[in-house]
């Protein structure tokens, strides 16, 4: 049985992105916890997919199609999400994208399209789902960072800059609503199994070895890795934990 530290039930979780790659794999860690959730992306096929797969988990799941760099989308997926499973208590600010080219090479277009999608998204759904997340009396906020709000590397110009500024955004988020018994905090992957990170793969040359060379845990990680560390940030037992960024990478940021 859950202990009720990490006792989820009656809680409705927001995860944008959440159809897919680290998404899913932290909804599903939070639908084994108890919690209902709303699943919000763009492609209605796999949320339609991931969906079916959290209700087998014994919760109630809904798909709200949104664009999350629209201001007017955002507002009407709140009020849906409120509407049909009653409250929110989660948020997992998790949509992101990344163009891979160097700064002199990256276009303003492509520039503004990564930074609105990863990190702009998330102050909007986060200020928008504030008045919720207060109702609730002990709301949570989780914000998905990435290595790159560490490191640097020439092909994530962009991604880096919106990943770092994902972890000061946190800290201010978590000082500014601490008073409202809300906690916010991030989560850094490290190099995982997704979509995303076949593409880079493909584009760059020698990627696969260099992780895992520099990867204590000798692998790249799956998404059912970020389980535990979501229901962990998402329950009372992370009550007295806010402002903070988690690396979850097999040990890549600590490896000398």
């Amino acid at each position: 049985m859950t202990s009720s530290r990490f006792d989820l039930r009656g809680k409705v979780a927001i995860v944008t992105g959440g159809n897919g790659g680290i998404g899913l794999g932290m909804a599903r860690g939070l639908a084994d916890a108890g919690a209902d959730i709303a699943v919000v992306g763009r492609n209605e096929a796999k949320s339609k997919a991931a969906v079916e797969d959290l209700r087998q988990r014994g919760v109630k799941a809904i798909a709200v199609p949104t664009d999350v760099t629209d201001r007017a989308a955002i507002e009407a997926m709140i009020a849906r999400v409120v509407k049909d499973l009653g409250r929110i208590d989660i948020l997992v600010n998790n949509a992101g994208m990344s163009i891979r080219k160097p700064p002199h090479e990256l276009e303003l277009d492509e520039w503004n399209k990564v930074i609105d999608t990863n990190l702009t998204s998330a102050f909007l759904c986060s200020k928008l789902a504030y008045p919720a997340l207060k109702a609730c009396g002990n709301g949570k906020v989780i914000n998905i960072g990435s290595m790159m709000s560490i490191f640097g590397a020439s092909f994530a110009t962009a991604y880096a800059a919106s990943k770092g500024g994902i972890v000061q955004y946190t800290r201010a988020c978590a000082n500014a609503w601490a008073p409202d018994n809300i906690q916010v905090n991030a989560i850094l992957p490290g190099w995982i199994d997704t979509d995303l990170t076949r593409g880079a793969r493909q584009q760059v040359s020698g990627l696969h070895e260099r992780v895992l060379a520099r990867t204590p845990a000798g692998r790249w990680g799956d998404i059912d890795d970020f389980a535990g560390i979501a229901v962990f940030l998402a329950s009372p037992a992370s009550n007295f934990v806010t402002g903070t960024a988690i690396p979850v990478d097999g040990g890549f940021s600590v490896m000398a």
